[in-house]
């Protein structure tokens, strides 16, 4: 198939285009080389990605609405991969603005693209912080979702809703993921783990958020990865067609599009992670315990069932294996 994907040379975009070239498709990758964080990363991603003569490769930022149609026009995709965003929680206090820009016009431009020619299946990511302040563990897809904590999570939110929308309009079969604390291999320095390795290698102080009383559902980024490719595969419905199946298949009850969580599906305390890194290292950390930080919570905790029942496959590296493999990229990739 035709596949294009936004984000390539992001840290899941990456990851999601290495294997679906791998699997044989063609991949069209999109990627603006935004500035948030080293863009030198980035275009050793894209780099990776090019010695394969299934991707091509184009810069633009999504919010030029006439050379993304133009990109996409020429591609005529059977599938479309939307994983460009402005991520990060605590960037979304200093810049709001550019959430906005990105993760609401850049989608709706891309909406735009997918209404005037649809593909077989429109894929959206979204995150586990549009579950806001839940306290109901662990999270299912049906679960309250309207009381973001920052406008990261609702600008996320909001992309969903707009999917769906138009998955109802026109009839396009929407799938849209909620991710829950992606690592691995090639990540973002702006991510926890990155900014642990880094600290604990250099022997500078980690800040540790609400002293440490924290516990997050770590997914490893392969297992994300091989989840979205078989969620590709997985084409939403129309719900009218079989109507009593609809609830046990994720559907929404008016539209070919369904919201499905990827996580581990057992979340691990923060202490007991940075743990694993002092392992995988070799030396413990110097530790800055802080108290907890605007639109954070404590905890996350997917419920992985639909996942398990659409696509027969669960995440499950454990976070010793997956640290214990970004430390040797880290050092591998900052020749240490």
């Amino acid at each position: 198939m035709r596949v294009l994907v936004t984000g390539t040379a992001g840290f899941i975009g990456f990851h999601v285009a290495k294997k679906l070239v791998a699997a044989g498709h063609e991949v069209i990758g999109i990627d603006g080389m935004t500035a948030y964080y080293d863009v030198a990363l980035k275009r050793r991603r894209h780099a990776i990605l090019l010695q394969s003569p299934g991707f091509s490769a184009h810069e633009l930022m999504l919010e030029d609405e006439a050379a993304l149609g133009a990109v996409y026009e020429a591609a005529k995709p059977d599938m479309v991969i939307h994983l460009a965003a402005q991520a990060g929680v605590r960037y979304s206090l200093a810049n709001p603005r550019a959430y906005v820009e990105t993760n609401l016009v850049g989608t709706f431009n891309l909406m735009e693209c997918v209404r005037r020619a649809p593909p077989r299946h429109f894929l959206i990511a979204s995150t586990s912080s549009v579950y806001g302040g839940n306290t109901k563990m662990p999270f299912v897809e049906s679960d309250p979702s309207d009381h973001p904590l920052t406008l990261y999570a609702a600008s996320k939110k909001a992309t969903e809703v707009m999917a769906h929308s138009y998955a109802h309009l026109w009839d396009i079969p929407t799938t849209a993921f909620r991710f829950f604390t992606v690592y691995g291999p090639w990540g973002r320095p702006d991510m926890a783990l990155f900014k642990f390795t880094k600290g604990i290698v250099e022997g500078t102080p980690i800040d540790i958020y609400n002293n440490g009383d924290m516990a997050r559902d770590f997914t490893y980024i392969d297992d994300l990865a091989q989840a979205i490719v078989l969620l590709a595969e997985a084409i939403p419905q129309d719900p009218r067609a079989f109507p009593e199946d609809a609830a046990e298949l994720g559907l929404s009850p008016l539209a070919p599009y369904r919201v499905v969580n990827i996580g581990n599906g057992a979340p691990v305390r923060l202490l007991d992670f940075i743990e694993a890194i002092e392992q995988a290292i070799g030396r413990p950390a110097i530790r800055n315990y802080m108290p907890m930080q605007p639109g954070d919570v404590p905890a996350t905790f997917a419920d992985t069932s639909l996942l398990e029942r659409i696509t027969g496959f669960r995440p499950a590296t454990p976070v010793t294996v997956g640290v214990q493999r970004f430390v040797a990229w880290y050092r591998d990739y900052f020749n240490l």
